[in-house]
């Protein structure tokens, strides 16, 4: 008895070195092969690579250990773990018919992994839900997403990934002006928003192109779309974008550029026999025209 307690404490003893060893060793390891594999990268796609192999690696071995542990012990208690190894085998093989999805769900996961689709805190679309993986494992990914909702997505579901922090990520907005507007000054004065931002010291680690005027995008019913685009570090266009709008909003007042709005122009119908200040019952005011376009709210005119 003293020596099959002795043999457990051994053998669990080893399990915790190996495990230690795992932890001190693997991180250096897999940091190593991916700087060599990345060189020329951004250090921040390096370290998300590094962050989620070295997780998803070192559960694995993990539950490798573990079962290994487990199987060592059980001769120590009378079990035959050489029948019981057969049988789990006998079992895995009828479970396995039934279990197509949970195969399917890790060698996606696999393929995901393999191909650096994305990592832990990358924001991606998947499976129609979008938001910030915070867990990613062989059998599923963990989101997070604005509304603070977790999401838990098996790897099966994922058939179009949508990545929007890889690499770097991209300002892409559409302001719209008055058709009266001067559009050569207005481009001027977006552009020279945009380069203001870029030189500020509390965005320009964060902005790699400075967002400018990609072209006139759109002829809209109240306003001229002009299409805005740049270049920042990867999960940064949010926050730039909401700078630039405030920035753009301040430079547009103080240079007199109106941003439209949808508003109605209603002309009023009167019959002309009717006393002056007086409408017949069956003549009421109606609506003639309606139509859509920019300008101001005391734009409304009635016809007398």
């Amino acid at each position: 008895m003293v020596e099959s307690a002795a043999r457990i404490g051994l053998i669990v003893l080893g399990a915790f070195i190996v495990i230690a060893l795992l932890q001190r060793a693997l991180s250096p390891a897999v940091r190593l092969a991916i700087r060599e594999q990345m060189a020329g990268e951004p250090e921040i796609e390096i370290k998300k690579r590094i962050d989620t192999l070295s997780h998803v690696i070192y559960r694995t071995l993990l539950f490798v250990v573990m079962a290994v542990v487990v199987v060592t012990i059980l001769p120590e208690f009378g079990v035959n773990a050489a029948a019981l190894i057969a049988g789990l085998g006998l079992f895995g093989l009828a479970v396995g018919f039934g279990a197509q999805n949970l195969v399917k769900d890790v060698i996606n996961g696999i393929f995901i992994l393999a191909e650096n689709q994305y990592g832990v805190g990358d924001v991606i679309t998947v499976a129609g839900i979008t938001g910030v993986v915070e867990d990613l494992n062989l059998r599923r990914t963990v989101l997070r997403d604005l509304d603070g909702v977790v999401h838990s997505v098996s790897h099966g579901q994922v058939e179009v990934t949508s990545n929007w922090t890889k690499s770097y990520s991209r300002v892409n907005l559409n302001v719209g002006v008055a058709y009266d507007s001067n559009l050569d000054h207005v481009i001027e004065v977006i552009n020279r928003v945009g380069q203001e931002l870029a030189a500020d010291p509390e965005f320009s680690a964060r902005i790699t192109d400075p967002p400018h005027v990609l072209r006139v995008d759109n002829f809209g019913d109240s306003s001229i779309d002009l299409k805005i685009i740049g270049e920042t570090a990867p999960i940064e266009q949010w926050g730039i974008m909401g700078e630039l709008r405030l920035r753009l909003k301040k430079a547009f007042d103080a240079e007199g550029i109106e941003i439209p709005f949808p508003q109605r122009t209603v002309h009023m119908a009167v019959a002309a026999a009717s006393p002056p200040g007086r409408l017949e019952p069956n003549d009421a005011s109606k609506p003639v025209e309606a139509q859509s376009g920019g300008g101001r709210p005391d734009d409304v005119k009635l016809d007398d």
